[in-house]
């Protein structure tokens, strides 16, 4: 059974950064796609990034993309996005989700997504 935990979330002041850690384990598998969503208070979740094993290949979505950055340690089963220039829009629950069947190239349409993690609360404000 693949496990995802996210961490790294919390309070931080307009322009400051954060970076997320997303801990996978159970995937029994060197092939797959880590995604992060964020889903911001009475809005529907979006994708923000994508990281793909199979090719390397990573992909934002157009409004995000500069100041974050998504990357893995391999070693750590471990997936991070890194996240600078916050502004209020940016906070939210943030959940990481991962995909082992497909192609595995990112993007990834959010319902090739198996399995999800609980998600870390981004909260930007001054």
């Amino acid at each position: 059974q693949v496990q995802l935990v996210e961490s790294g979330g919390g309070l931080v002041q307009p322009g400051g950064s954060l970076r997320l850690s997303c801990v996978g384990s159970g995937c029994g598998s060197d092939y797959h796609a880590i995604g992060w969503f964020r889903q911001a208070p009475g809005k529907e979740r979006e994708g923000v990034s994508c990281i793909s094993s199979v090719d390397g290949g990573t992909s934002y979505v157009d409004s995000v993309k500069g100041p974050i950055t998504i990357s893995r340690a391999t070693a750590k089963n471990t997936v991070y996005l890194q996240m600078n220039s916050l502004k209020p829009e940016d906070q939210g629950a943030y959940y990481c989700a991962a995909a082992i069947w497909g192609m595995l190239r990112c993007p990834i349409p959010s319902d090739e997504y198996g399995y999800w993690g609980q998600g870390t609360q981004v909260t930007v404000s001054s």
